[in-house]
């Protein structure tokens, strides 16, 4: 065999074995079980351990009941509605998580109507009308228990707790209402029919219960949004200015809406 000629088998060889080295790779490689490729999830789908509290920030609206006997008075003598005494409301939440479902909290709020009025059946001897403003506002106390009707997040190692996005929840609670009714102005004095000036005033403390339901939307990380639904019962006796009249009704339906953060 002449050396050109070996040149060209040995080429001719080790071509052969190239595309049998390859032909055997790739069968390799389709009959190999592939591993399933896990995503970590994203730094803003997940926190380093289950919350332990929370703070809120409060807003919403106060339809009052305005139920007792001071409020059909009122309505019927001056030129004010029951649902004048509605008012918004503010206030926040500062509470602990027990578990992914249990939450205790405590909350303030406060709220306040303010209208000005004037006698609907009298007027002043110069034909004018007798003018005077009702006030009522509220300070509330309360504990509150609330339970969540999915659980709030999941577990996924020792460190990582991935929160719900979307929590409902029901709950209840008891606390104090502070309460102040106040009228000022010109009034009639219905056995003589003279007009006069005053300020007619009553405050005090009253126990309160509530129950709520309502639901978590968690907007970014640690911050939510909380719609919430309540509904509170309280009544306190009026003062002295306000002799014969049956307690006030303090209770009312609130909604509103919450910035809460965990931590």
């Amino acid at each position: 065999m002449t050396h050109g000629r070996f040149v060209l088998v040995l080429r001719a060889a080790v071509l052969a074995l190239a595309a049998l080295a390859a032909s055997v790779s790739g069968a390799s490689a389709q009959s190999a079980p592939r591993s399933p490729v896990v995503a970590p999830p994203a730094p803003s789908d997940f926190m380093l351990g289950r919350p332990k509290g929370f703070i809120s920030v409060d807003g919403g609206f106060l339809f009052a009941s305005a139920g007792s006997d001071i409020y059909d008075f009122v309505t019927d003598q001056l030129t004010v509605e029951k649902k004048n005494f509605n008012a918004p409301v503010i206030g926040g939440r500062l509470g602990v998580l027990i578990t992914p479902r249990l939450e205790v909290g405590l909350l303030y709020e406060t709220a306040g109507s303010k209208t000005a009025s004037e006698y609907r059946d009298f007027i002043d001897n110069a034909g004018l009308p007798i003018t005077q403003t009702t006030m009522r506002e509220d300070h509330h106390f309360a504990a509150t228990v609330r339970w969540s009707l999915l659980p709030s997040g999941r577990r996924i190692s020792r460190f990582a707790w991935i929160p719900r996005t979307f929590t409902p929840f029901v709950g209840a609670g008891a606390g104090a209402m502070r309460y102040r009714f106040e009228q000022f102005g010109s009034f009639v004095d219905f056995q003589t029919r003279r007009v006069f000036d005053d300020t007619f005033q009553s405050s005090g403390w009253a126990p309160s219960v509530h129950a709520l339901a309502g639901a978590d939307l968690r907007v970014f990380r640690k911050l939510y949004l909380t719609g919430e639904a309540r509904y509170t019962w309280s009544s306190a006796a009026l003062g002295a200015d306000f002799v014969d009249f049956e307690p006030i009704d303090l209770a009312g339906a609130r909604l509103g809406a919450s910035l809460k953060l965990v931590f």
